[in-house]
């Protein structure tokens, strides 16, 4: 039995094929999404990467990682909150009478939950949240072996926990984030609005605040991205290491309110900005500690499975279906 998984990210575009049982692709295609993208660019995209993959072979089930808020029981999407025209599209159905085949569409991060827990770091668990971290900030349950949704399939956003009431405005409406202060985009966003308007502050050092991320763009700041910041910060840039740590405490208040709520045995991060360093792990498990109750116990640690956690979970949701 042949499985397709696909995952629509907020900027990337991602389908592999595999055999059921087996932990090898049989073919992997990945793309960015346009700079203008809408959702029938991002399907028209997805549907050239499924054709590459098939090579005339029809799959027995199709599993889908959806970058937004998805009723899982109907396969709708809601929304997405990066890219537009997403709003109330059956996929679920569209994909199935497309492709002839069973499908089965959830939200990124409770899929990514699901993947770790059956192949990745999450295997033994019984419970855990995975959190992702990159174009947003999105969580997903396992709850005794089992993926929980919550009442309406809301469960599990941690990007929306406000953790700075005077914080900066999320693209949700409301100030001060996990998201707003964590995602890669908002910080690249938050640096380059500072390199803009203090560009001869100096740093501790006597050097100027902000230098390496200059010279790692070469002077153009449009160019910044969250990775760009974690390099920076890496390079010992003053103003990125501030900015990647602010990015670490608001997750860790955000990992530690959810440790006293729910207990669970572990978080697993995942996500482009988690590959930021040890400096940025350290603040999240400083700062989740602190806030956590004494005698509250978690782990918190790397995402086994990497960027690929969602296409694996939607093998599992194909798998199930």
């Amino acid at each position: 039995m042949t499985l397709l998984a696909l995952d629509f990210g907020g900027t990337k575009l991602a389908a592999a094929m595999v055999n059921a049982g087996s932990r090898e692709w049989l073919g992997y295609e990945r793309a960015l999404s346009l700079r203008d993208a809408n959702a029938n660019t991002d399907l028209e995209i997805m549907r050239s990467l499924i054709h590459s993959l098939q090579k005339g072979e029809k799959p027995s089930a199709i599993g889908v990682s959806f970058g937004g808020p998805v009723d899982a029981t109907t396969g709708k999407v809601r929304l997405s909150h990066h890219v537009p025209g997403w709003e109330n599209i059956p996929l679920r159905d569209l994909l199935a009478e497309e492709f002839g085949v069973p499908a089965c569409v959830d939200n990124d991060a409770n899929v990514a939950a699901l993947g770790e827990h059956r192949f990745g770091a999450g295997q033994g668990y019984d419970s855990l949240f995975y959190i992702t971290v990159s174009t947003g900030v999105g969580g997903g349950w396992i709850l005794n072996g089992q993926p929980w949704r919550g009442a309406e399939g809301m469960a599990g956003e941690i990007g929306h926990m406000v953790v700075d009431p005077s914080g900066p405005v999320c693209l949700c409406g409301k100030r001060g984030c996990v998201e707003r202060l964590a995602s890669g985009p908002y910080m690249a966003q938050d640096v380059r609005e500072v390199l803009e308007n203090e560009p001869q502050r100096r740093g501790e050092r006597g050097e100027r605040r902000g230098e390496v991320l200059r010279d790692l763009v070469g002077g153009d700041l449009k160019l910044i991205t969250g990775k760009v910041v974690s390099e920076a910060a890496a390079a010992g840039d003053d103003l990125a290491v501030e900015f990647l740590s602010r990015a670490g405490w608001a997750l860790g208040v955000g990992i530690g309110n959810v440790a006293n709520l729910i207990n669970p045995q572990r978080f697993v991060l995942g996500g482009g900005v988690t590959k930021a360093g040890e400096g940025f792990w350290g603040v999240v498990r400083k700062v989740a500690r602190e806030t956590a109750l004494p005698e509250v116990n978690f782990e918190i640690v790397s995402a086994a499975l990497g960027d690929d956690a969602p296409l694996w979970g939607a093998v599992a949701l194909a798998e199930d279906v």
